[in-house]
């Protein structure tokens, strides 16, 4: 089984400050995978040792992010970097997953620093193959995928034929951490950068800036007055 799993580094947001200006400072900021797509790896990684196959890493990064994923456990790392909305990084990554083999695409269901919870289906989109979102439990047969999806207050059983593309919530697993030989192994693993070409975006990026919050100074003496508060501002 060939399976494709999509991930992006990001700035680590714990370590992001605000200047005077209210723009965040990235400068010296480390960089880290997403959470959700780590979890979308550990699950490709898992399918591969039951069912056999191959594990595509294609990342939105660094040579660091490649070799952090073929640590873990994926066979290969295909790079690549474009400054883009979910619609821009879907096309991008259609062009280069059309040139591959797959029976299943693997995405987080959301990056932790958009939380736009796109950039999956519009790739399954663009691929023209099925999509299921938010699964929590994912099992291959019979030429199949069958998702157990999180639908906050219920959960659902959805099945697609392969090829097919999942997103995978956080409690579908709990990611490895690579051993010392797994590091090291990974430097005899392929890593493949490319250069795709510059796609239309959905939205163009103006500003970034801090939410304005200002304090309101107000000292509240007892539970009573604490409770008008709460409750005129309901």
């Amino acid at each position: 089984m060939d399976i494709i799993v999509c991930l992006k580094q990001i700035y680590d947001l714990a370590q992001i400050k605000i200047d005077t200006s209210k723009r965040p400072v990235t400068e010296g900021v480390a960089r880290k995978f997403s959470d959700f797509d780590k979890n979308a790896l550990e699950e490709a990684i898992r399918i591969k040792e039951k069912h056999g196959g191959n594990v595509s890493a294609v990342i939105k990064g660094t040579k660091d992010a490649a070799k952090e994923a073929l640590a873990m456990g994926a066979d290969e790392a295909i790079l690549y970097n474009a400054d883009t909305d979910s619609l821009g990084t879907a096309h991008i990554l259609a062009e280069i997953i059309l040139k591959m083999k797959y029976d299943l695409i693997l995405c987080g269901e959301a990056s932790i620093d958009e939380y736009s919870f796109q950039t999956g289906p519009r790739l399954a989109q663009a691929l023209g193959i099925p999509v299921l979102t938010y699964a929590r439990k994912i099992e291959v047969r019979g030429g199949g995928v069958v998702v157990e999806r999180d639908l906050e207050k219920t959960y659902e059983v959805a099945i697609a034929k392969l090829p097919a593309l999942v997103t995978v919530t956080k409690e579908i697993n709990e990611p490895r951490i690579p051993t010392l030989m797994q590091i090291l192994g990974a430097s005899k693993k392929k890593i493949t950068e490319m250069s795709p070409s510059k796609p239309d975006a959905g939205v163009e990026i103006l500003s970034i800036l801090a939410v304005e919050m200002k304090r309101k100074e107000v000292i509240l003496k007892d539970v009573e007055a604490l409770a008008k508060v709460i409750i005129t501002e309901k």
